[in-house]
């Protein structure tokens, strides 16, 4: 059986070890990038490979998107500018991607012999609960950002097309990524701490008491291939939370979980909250529905990023930490 996938925006932290994993498994690969963040050097170890496809291409650009929606058995959206800092401080290019381009590139999609769409949101659109509660999937959504604000009201649109469209839509809101990936990124909180410690830098932490579901990459891509393969009847218009309730994790509890692997007292506790957001999430739907619980723990994330920086993968961190994290965009 034929089996190709696009992934859009198949470029970045997530979508490069996707890649990796859905070859592994057999399909073919059509990624659509911009490479807003200069990092072509992190796909070039796959462009030989004969099931995979690049195509560079802005998502905003309407004979591109025509171009790519051909002869696909499956999609995953992941393109955007990823993460509240990002899209704050490039506001009009967030707007224009992250809901605009979007919402364009799924009106695409009918007509297309398409099976699957899978929409990757995220958990932020949770925004504040109650420290005692986690949210479902039901839960009030209670987006705080630009980059929420969209995801949800993509997801919104998505759920709006029931009975008007031939493919079958699912949302996974994924939880707070870590792990190593071909298109490294520092700026996300396990990665980032872990990153600080190993170097013995001074780290300051904001909000150690604030909740946050993680998740590791390669999670995200076994996840991914579950909802693919799962019958029609259990994904079909439906929202499920990316992640496992054992990853549920305060800051600081972050913290303590890194200090028994790389032992350090460079830490300091700022008193000033910095980010408001603060949620649990429950997991019990994507477990129940698709069998999906976490294969890889925070400990094994650590031990792996850890192991990566000691062992000189990341020789320039210092000079090219833009390159190592959503911090500018390049078009």
């Amino acid at each position: 059986m034929n089996k190709t996938i696009l992934l859009v925006g198949g470029g970045g932290y997530i979508g490069t070890v996707l890649t990796k994993y859905l070859l592994l498994k057999g399909f073919n690969v059509k990624c659509f990038d911009a490479l807003i963040y200069s990092q072509k050097k992190c796909i070039e170890p796959i462009l030989k490979n004969k099931s995979y496809e690049f195509i560079l291409g802005d998502i905003r650009d309407e004979s591109a998107i025509k171009k790519i929606i051909s002869k696909i058995n499956y999609v995953v959206i992941l393109a955007g500018l990823v993460g509240d800092p990002i899209t704050a401080k490039y506001p009009e290019e967030s707007e224009e991607i992250n809901l605009y381009a979007i919402k364009n590139l799924i009106k695409k999609f009918e007509g297309k012999d398409i099976k699957k769409v899978i929409f990757i949101s995220t958990c932020s659109n949770y925004g504040i609960i109650d420290e005692k509660s986690s949210a479902d999937e039901n839960h009030i959504l209670n987006p705080l950002s630009s980059y929420a604000k969209h995801k949800v009201e993509i997801e919104n649109y998505i759920m709006g097309l029931k009975n008007q469209i031939d493919y079958s839509p699912t949302i996974l809101r994924f939880a707070t990524a870590f792990g190593l990936s071909p298109r490294m990124r520092f700026d996300l909180t396990v990665n980032h701490f872990t990153k600080e410690i190993v170097n013995k830098k001074l780290l300051n932490i904001f909000d150690q008491n604030t909740w946050r579901p993680y998740c590791h990459v390669n999670d995200f891509a076994r996840l991914i291939e579950i909802t693919i393969n799962a019958s029609k009847e259990k994904t079909h218009f439906q929202i499920f939370n990316a992640g496992s309730d054992e990853n549920n994790f305060t800051k600081k509890s972050i913290i303590d979980e890194i200090i028994k692997i790389i032992p350090s007292k460079n830490i300091h506790y700022e008193k000033n909250d910095r980010d408001k957001r603060n949620y649990k999430v429950n997991f019990n739907k994507v477990k129940k529905i698709l069998n999906f619980k976490a294969k890889y723990n925070l400990q094994y994330g650590i031990k792996e990023i850890s192991n990566a920086i000691k062992s000189g993968l990341f020789p320039d961190q210092k000079k090219n930490i833009e390159e190592l994290g959503n911090f500018k965009i390049k078009f």
